[in-house]
């Protein structure tokens, strides 16, 4: 005899012959903000009613489901339970009443009506109601039904996971609608991803563009993509190594708020920057951060650090830490989540990374790092995934949940951060921190999204620091 576990695995079909006039089945479900966007994807049915809250909010409606989607819960019902397998669709007619509204739970039923032996045509009376007992929709489904019994295995389908890129970067650019624009210094802005960047983020209101750079070499590339840079300042170069000098002697003179890289190499212009007597040092140790937007994961997360420092001392890693959690402060983060990364989350006196995270968690208790809870070691696993947590049964107020990703050295770091972005689909910016000003540090192969959103952090970060937010 079969199991109760074992027959729900089954799919089995009710015959023509088994079925009797009044047999019914019903199905409840809520609509979700995934169902509405997976069915807008699987349909192309872009109607803002559905998929646009911001044009919902100013008509004064609530968002609702397409109403096929309400519709196509008969197919679940038809083919899944009675008839069930086997069953092939002949004719079906809707009234539709009102929408479903996001959130709301309705009951789809039906009922046999008729049978045709002649053909094994079944007529279903179809109805769909809200919990409050409202019509959502009526109507009536012709199908042809099995005459042969099948029992099937339930075939497991794939996980649909979607992806809304670059959700959290955008959010960034919304967060600065508040302030005035910064002066940035755009440094070597020869290619079309960095100079378009600028332009894209000096139109969004979020930087005064300074470009400096060969001057030839930026009009050409404006030129070969139709833009005018009549209203920017351009300050001619001959080479990289000149407009890296003269960007961070700009910045360290207070003649821009932060800086920019454009397409030049990131030794070439970080080698300007921490040049005693002339760069932009403070006693603060320099490094950088990724801001992660990764589709899979609830809300923004940084990598650090994963560009400047290769393999930092326990000293430099306070600073790694610190600058990390005044970033989240910045981008209104009160209290970040630190996360310090190991291969395991017990402390191992053979594996530096773990005795180091264990000095900074005591550094944060006695207050040399501040305004964030830090835990550590933790594996990655336990850093980002609660259920890695609940197995492992770790008790902690960071693990599961972190904000800020803090690497053991510049290899690791940047392995974690180039993963995300490539099998995890993340999308990122970066920021280096610990400088008089903030520099976008961009990769050349870097998106016009990725360079505003970094505009945006710096913005943030400049009017953070000039209001005094702590």
């Amino acid at each position: 005899m079969q199991s109760a576990l074992e027959m729900s695995e089954l799919l089995e079909n009710k015959t023509f012959d088994e079925i009797n006039i009044g047999d019914s089945a019903s199905l409840t479900r809520t609509l979700t903000i995934e169902d509405i966007h997976l069915f807008a994807v699987l349909s192309g049915d872009l109607n803002p009613t559905h998929i646009d809250i911001n044009y919902t909010e100013h008509t004064h409606k609530k968002l609702s489901g397409h109403s096929m989607w309400a519709g196509t819960l008969l197919s679940n019902l038809l083919g899944n339970q009675l008839p069930g397998p086997g069953t092939i669709y002949h004719e079906q007619n809707f009234s539709f009443c009102r929408p479903v509204s996001l959130g709301e739970t309705v009951t789809v039923t039906i009922t046999v009506r008729e049978k045709n032996h002649q053909d094994h045509l079944v007529t279903f009376d179809c109805d769909c109601v809200s919990t409050t007992g409202e019509v959502i929709y009526t109507g009536c489904a012709n199908v042809y039904a099995p005459t042969d019994k099948i029992r099937r295995p339930r075939v497991a389908l794939p996980k649909v996971h979607l992806n809304n890129p670059g959700t959290q970067l955008q959010r960034l650019i919304s967060m600065t609608r508040q302030h005035a624009p910064i002066r940035m210094a755009v440094v070597h802005p020869v290619d079309h991803n960095s100079l378009f960047g600028a332009i894209d983020a000096a139109k969004a209101n979020l930087i005064i563009p300074i470009l400096v750079g060969p001057k030839d070499k930026i009009l050409a590339v404006a030129e070969q993509g139709q833009a005018d840079l009549s209203e920017y300042q351009i300050i001619d170069t001959e080479h990289s190594h000149e407009s890296a000098a003269l960007a961070i002697a700009m910045a360290r003179a207070g003649e821009v708020d932060a800086v920019m890289k454009g397409s030049l190499h990131t030794d070439e212009l970080m080698h300007e920057v921490v040049q005693r007597g002339t760069g932009i040092i403070t006693a603060r140790r320099v490094s950088h951060v990724f801001l992660m937007d990764v589709p899979t994961y609830p809300r923004p997360l940084m990598v650090t650090d994963a560009a400047i420092n290769i393999d930092p001392s326990l000293e430099e890693k306070r600073d790694i830490v610190q600058n990390a959690i005044d970033l989240a402060h910045a981008l209104g983060n009160p209290c970040p989540k630190v996360a310090l990364l190991s291969a395991v989350e017990t402390v191992n006196s053979k594996m530096r990374s773990t005795l180091e995270a264990a000095a900074i968690c005591k550094m944060a208790d006695r207050k040399q790092i501040t305004g964030g809870l830090v835990d550590g070691p933790l594996a990655f696993d336990n850093a980002v995934s609660k259920e890695a947590v609940r197995i492992k049964g770790i008790e902690s107020l960071v693990a599961g949940e972190a904000d800020i990703l803090v690497a053991p050295d510049l290899e690791s770091g940047n392995m974690v951060a180039k993963q995300l972005e490539y099998l995890a689909e993340a999308q990122s910016s970066g920021i280096v921190l610990g400088t008089r000003v903030p520099i976008a540090l961009t990769s050349r192969a870097d998106s016009v999204l990725s360079r505003m959103a970094s505009c945006a952090i710096a913005l943030l970060l400049v009017r953070n620091k000039k209001s005094g937010i702590k």
